[in-house]
C-alpha cells in the first residue's frame, strides 16, 4: 500500500475515533462562521477547559502548551532524523539495488556546487505526496523531542538538503528540496497539532486514553514512538493536557456525476461513489499571530475516476492581524501557506503557495452570518501535465511559478442553511519543461441543509479547467475541463 495513502486512511480512522470518543461532541455546523480557507476566530474550548481538568495536572499554571518547558532531547531527535534518512537509503541500496543508491563521498562533494542542482524526472505522486510525507518525519523528529516550530522547520530543510546531496548519485533536485521542505513543514505541524489535541482530550477523559493514544499514533507515528520510549503512553502530561484547541470535522458520503472528455455531465457523464473529509483546527480567538494556530484540511475521494484520491487541500495560518471591528462585523488580514493537489480524469495539478487575504465577517441576530475573503498570492512551485513532454524516464509534467487569486463567500441562515461559493485561480509560467504558461480555474458551489441534529444533506457542483498555452507552434494549446455534481449525506461534530 502506498505510504501516503496509509496516512490518508489514518485520517479516516482518526475521524472514527473522534466520533466514538467518550467526550461528547458539540454540533458546530452553522453554529459559527466556518471558512474553509481560513479558520473561524472563535472557539468554545476555552470556556469548556475547566470542565475537563484532570486532578493530577494544575492547568491554571499554564495558558498554552508552548508555555510548558519541554526537555530538548537533541541526541534522540538527531537519531530519529538520521534514521529517516538511513532507512530509505539502505532499502534502496540492499533491497531494490537502485543504481542511484551507490553514493560516494565524491558524489556528495560534487553536489555542493550550485550548478549541480537540476530538476528530477520522478512521477507526479512521488514528488507531490511522498516527499511531503518524508519531510514531516524530519520535522516531527525534532518537534516531538521538545523543539519549537521554527527549529523543527530548520531540521526539515536540513534533512531534505542532506538527502538531495548525499542520498543518491543523481543530481540534487530543486523541486524535491521545495516539496520536501515546504510540504514537510505543513504536514509536520498539522500532524503535531492534531495528535496533541487527541491526546489532550484523552487526558481530560481517562476512559478514552487508550483509543486516543492509538489515534494519535496513526496521525503522528514519531511522537507516538517517543511517548512509548518516555513511558508516557496512556498517561497525562502538561504539554498535551492543557491543549485547548478545537477540531471540527465533517464527513460526507454520497454519489457524484462527472465528465472529463466533453464537459457534459448531463448526457455524457458517468457516476461514481464520493467521499469527503474536512477538518478545521483552531487554537482560540486571540491566536492569529502564531503559525498554524488555525488551519484547514480537505480530502476528497471518488470511485470511477483515474485515481482514488482526487483532491488534497491544506490552508494554514502563518500570521494574522485584525484591522477593525464593528457591532455587525470584523475585518482582518491573514497570511497563509497553502498546498493544493488535484488528480482526476482530465488533469493533475500540484502547487505550494503563499497568499494574503482580506477577510470580513458580518452577523445578524447571531443566527445569520456572512463571510467573505479575497486573497492574492505567490505560487512558489506548481506542476501540471504536458502531453508533449517526456522528461527523463517518467516525468510528463512541467514545473512553473506564478500568482494565485481567490474569492470566497459563505452565508449561514438560521444555523440551518449554508450557501457557499468559491473560486480559486492561478497563472504560472514554466521554468522546467516546454516553454509555456498555464491558467487554472477551480470553482465550486455548495448548499447544505441541516435536517436532524448533526446530520445534513449537501448538494454541490464543481468546475475545474486547466488551460495550457505553448510558445512552440508545433505544440497545440489545450483546455481540459472537469465539471462535476454531488449529492451526499454529512455528519459534523466539534471536539
Amino acid at each position: 500500500m502506498h505510504i501516503v495513502r496509509l496516512l490518508i486512511y489514518s485520517l479516516f480512522l482518526l475521524t472514527g475515533l473522534l466520533l466514538c470518543s467518550d467526550l461528547k461532541a458539540q454540533s458546530v455546523y452553522f453554529a459559527s462562521s466556518l471558512d474553509t480557507n481560513f479558520l473561524p476566530l472563535d472557539t468554545l474550548s476555552y470556556r469548556k477547559l475547566n470542565q475537563y481538568k484532570p486532578k493530577e495536572i494544575a492547568l491554571e499554571e499554564f495558558q498554552d502548551p508552548e508555555d510548558v518547558k519541554r526537555e530538548k532531547k537533541f541526541w534522540r531527535a538527531g537519531t530519529e532524523w538520521f534514521l529517516a534518512q538511513a532507512f530509505p537509503a539502505l532499502f534502496n541500496r540492499f533491497i531494490t539495488k537502485d543504481p542511484y543508491s551507490y553514493i560516494t563521498f565524491k558524489n556528495f562533494i560534487d553536489h555542493q556546487r550550485f550548478s549541480a542542482w537540476d530538476w528530477d524526472d520522478n512521477q507526479f505522486t512521488t514528488n507531490h505526496l511522498d516527499h511531503p510525507y518524508h519531510g514531516q518525519l524530519y520535522f516531527n523528529a525534532f518537534r516531538s523531542n521538545g523543539y519549537n516550530f521554527y527549529q523543527s522547520s530548520i531540521a526539515t530543510f536540513a534533512g531534505s538538503y542532506i538527502w538531495e546531496t548525499a542520498g543518491e548519485t543523481q543530481a540534487p533536485s530543486i523541486n524535491d528540496l521545495v516539496n520536501t521542505t515546504y510540504g514537510g513543514i505543513l504536514l509536520g505541524e498539522i500532524t503535531h497539532r492534531i495528535s496533541r489535541n487527541i491526546l489532550g482530550r484523552g487526558h481530560r477523559n481517562p476512559g478514552s486514553r487508550v483509543s486516543n493514544e492509538i489515534g494519535a499514533f496513526f496521525i503522528n507515528p514519531v511522537n507516538g514512538l517517543n511517548r512509548l520510549l518516555d513511558g508516557k503512553w496512556g498517561k497525562a502530561d502538561p504539554y498535551n493536557t492543557i491543549d485547548s484547541s478545537s477540531i471540527w470535522t465533517e464527513v460526507n458520503i454520497g454519489v457524484r456525476r462527472f465528465d472529463a472528455r466533453e464537459g457534459d455531465i448531463i448526457h455524457r457523464g458517468k457516476n461514481g461513489s464520493y467521499a469527503r473529509l474536512q477538518l478545521w483546527y483552531s487554537n482560540g480567538p486571540q491566536d492569529i499571530k502564531r503559525p498554524f494556530d488555525q488551519f484547514y484540511v480537505n480530502l476528497e475521494f471518488g470511485k470511477g475516476d483515474s485515481t482514488f484520491i482526487n483532491a488534497v487541500n491544506v490552508h494554514a495560518l502563518l500570521y494574522g492581524n485584525e484591522f477593525f471591528s464593528t457591532k455587525k462585523g470584523r475585518h482582518y488580514g491573514i497570511l497563509s501557506a497553502s498546498y493544493d493537489f488535484y488528480n482526476n480524469d482530465a488533469f493533475f495539478y500540484g502547487a505550494q503557495s503563499l497568499s494574503y487575504s482580506w477577510n470580513s465577517t458580518f452577523s445578524y441576530k447571531k443566527e445569520n452570518k456572512l463571510n467573505m475573503s479575497l486573497a492574492v498570492g505567490a505560487l512558489l512551485l506548481a506542476a501540471v501535465p504536458d502531453p508533449y513532454l517526456l522528461y527523463g524516464a517518467s516525468r510528463n509534467y512541467n514545473y512553473g511559478s506564478g500568482a494565485s487569486y481567490r474569492y470566497r463567500a459563505e452565508l449561514s441562515v438560521l444555523r440551518r442553511l449554508r450557501l457557499m461559493g468559491d473560486y480559486n485561480g492561478s497563472i504560472f509560467y514554466t521554468i522546467s519543461g516546454n516553454d509555456s504558461y498555464y491558467i487554472l480555474h477551480a470553482g465550486s458551489f455548495e448548499a447544505n441543509l441541516r435536517v436532524y441534529k448533526d446530520f445534513s444533506i449537501k448538494l454541490s457542483s464543481g468546475y475545474f479547467a486547466l488551460e495550457g498555452h505553448f510558445k512552440d507552434d508545433k505544440y497545440p494549446d489545450f483546455n481540459r475541463k472537469f465539471p462535476s455534481g454531488h449529492i451526499s449525506i454529512g455528519y459534523n461534530a466539534r471536539f
